[in-house]
């Protein structure tokens, strides 16, 4: 099976060259002392990162390697995780640890007898740090198999405070005075929006965060599963609302034709790079790591967000990503694979990661004082804050020949609707034939 890139992913992708499996070894001496009770092991570990979020997940490593004595190996799978992961649990080469980044994935893996559930001991610390939902997203058939270590906030739309400042628009409140305000930015000679239609990605995203203020989190829960259809009345109307930003050629930098042309790190490029085309771009908290790293811009400063706003009387969304740990039956290291998952869930392991930026925790204890700037306090907070109202990307939690494969299921319709948002019953149409057929499967 296919899986979804997803999106820090592709700022990733923009900003570094994928690296290969990477070998580090831990520290032979531990900074606190006290025994080293996995020296002579080395913990497997397989996710998605590379370049940056390899780089700073390794010093996450290296903390666990200095308490515990274990050294570490970091294989980077890039985006097909499952069909990696398979083929070395085939090979008798299974990692002791995956770092899932879909909700969809990790179930295949349960489903499929590849997962040991948590420990207690974990488990405790799940209920004490975290907000229910993320113990729901995380488990299967009730049982707890993933703790989520690294969160992405997708509800963030970022701009260019000095291009709103031109316009004399002030950050919207309303989904409509978002619209209303992105004219204003257009009529002052920039394109209001950047829009990523290159990647399919993006589109569910902008949907996902319309659907989830203005029809509630108990439908996005329904059609999430499926349990409710694509042709749903409220999904009718979200297409419809989404369709009046991409019906308007004044918002969208270079159009449709210039936005199906614009992958992600373009769309974060033409706002915040050198010749910018627009003032704002929508897309989560690691829109900041592409603006700070490769065009120099001082978030909070010259880059700023405001949240998603609501939509048609709703509430503000909140949607949001994850990657979660688990651990694999078939891994050689059972023991330190389980005390590395308690040791992720702990609030000092996520501070390792603050500290060094690009880095959300859904872990309620972190002190936010660890995160590098108040930007990423303030995205935190609001993480934090939304509590068991957040919802993870409806698409991740989807089969990923629905959700998650380039050229078919819902990123291929979006980026068709995109392309002419004119009849959004004919696409509500499309994509429930699509997503009955996945769902089947």
């Amino acid at each position: 099976m296919i899986t979804r890139r997803r999106m820090a992913m592709a700022c990733c992708s923009a900003l570094t060259l994928a690296l290969g499996a990477t070998a580090c070894g831990g520290g032979p001496v531990s900074a606190g002392g006290g025994s080293k009770e996995f020296s002579g092991q080395t913990l497997n570990v397989a996710g998605v990162w590379s370049g940056a979020e390899q780089k700073n997940f390794q010093k996450v490593l290296d903390a666990f390697s200095e308490k515990t004595g274990a050294k570490t190996q970091f294989t980077s799978t890039g985006d097909n995780v499952s069909t990696v992961v398979g083929s070395k649990i085939e090979g008798g080469n299974a990692p002791d640890v995956v770092m899932v980044p879909q909700v969809g994935v990790l179930q295949q893996f349960a489903k499929k007898g590849w997962l040991k559930p948590l420990t207690p001991a974990t488990g405790k610390t799940v209920a004490a740090n975290y907000a229910p939902v993320w113990k729901d997203y995380g488990s299967v058939d009730g049982k707890l198999y993933g703790l989520y270590f690294k969160a992405a906030h997708k509800s963030t739309v970022w701009y260019s405070p000095e291009a709103l400042e031109q316009a004399g628009v002030k950050p919207p409140k309303t989904y409509e005075e978002m619209l209303e305000g992105g004219r204003a930015v257009s009529d002052s000679g920039l394109a209001a929006f950047a829009v990523a239609g290159e990647d399919g990605w993006t589109l569910t995203d902008w949907f996902e965060n319309i659907y989830l203020s203005q029809a509630g989190p108990e439908k996005y829960d329904q059609l999430a599963k499926h349990e409710i259809p694509w042709t749903d009345p409220t999904v009718v109307k979200a297409l419809t609302t989404l369709g009046k930003l991409f019906s308007d050629k004044k918002l969208i930098a270079g159009g449709q034709k210039g936005a199906l042309g614009t992958d992600f790190p373009g769309s974060v490029e033409k706002v915040f790079g050198p010749d910018p085309e627009a003032g704002m771009v929508y897309e989560g908290d690691f829109v900041a790591g592409i603006a700070k790293d490769q065009f120099g811009k001082r978030i909070g400063q010259d880059a700023t967000f405001f949240p998603f706003p609501a939509v048609a009387g709703g509430k503000t969304p909140v949607v949001s990503g994850g990657d979660a740990a688990v651990v694999l039956k078939d891994g050689k290291n059972q023991k330190a694979a389980e005390a590395f998952l308690e040791y992720l869930a702990t609030p000092e392991a996520a501070a390792v990661w603050a500290e060094a930026g690009g880095f959300l925790s859904p872990n309620k204890k972190l002190d936010l004082a660890a995160y590098v700037d108040d930007t990423l306090r303030k995205t935190a907070q609001s993480l934090i804050d939304a509590g068991d109202s957040v919802r993870f990307d409806m698409s991740d939690q989807a089969p990923a020949s629905f959700g998650g494969t380039k050229g078919v299921g819902e990123w291929k319709l979006l980026q068709d609707f995109l392309r002419d948002p004119s009849d959004p019953a004919a696409t509500a149409a499309a994509l429930e034939a699509a997503a009955a057929k996945a769902y089947k499967g």
